[in-house]
């Protein structure tokens, strides 16, 4: 069973930084992509971000392009998104979510574990 624990959520102001990461337990972390997501008007998860399994690819949703950097650590089972410049608007839940293969997804429906999520607010 895969568990994923994601942390540093917090309330920061507009223009400001916010660091998330997220620890996967089991011993495969290396072979699988993963991504961020956030709820958004009509929809439970809206992509913001994925890495694929080594590091090498990453994708970014246009309203985060720019601002946010997604990383991982094989070694260490973490993935961390990195958010500069944050906006009222990117106030959200985000969930951090591994992919049922190795390469990058922008769909929710490419991935099969979820963790619980981390609530970021950002003030104007």
């Amino acid at each position: 069973q895969v568990q994923l624990v994601e942390s540093g959520g917090g309330l920061v102001q507009a223009w400001g930084p916010l660091r998330l990461s997220c620890a996967a337990s089991g011993r495969t972390f290396s072979n699988y992509g993963m991504g961020w997501f956030r709820p958004a008007p009509g929809t439970l998860r809206e992509f913001v971000a994925a890495i694929s399994w080594s590091g090498g690819s990453t994708y970014y949703a246009d309203s985060v392009k720019g601002r946010f950097t997604i990383s991982r650590d094989n070694a260490k089972n973490t993935v961390s998104q990195q958010m500069n410049s944050l906006k009222p608007e990117d106030t959200a839940v985000y969930f951090c979510a591994r992919r049922n293969t190795a390469i990058v997804g922008k769909k929710a429906e490419q991935y099969d574990y979820w963790g619980q999520g981390t609530q970021v607010t950002v003030s104007s």
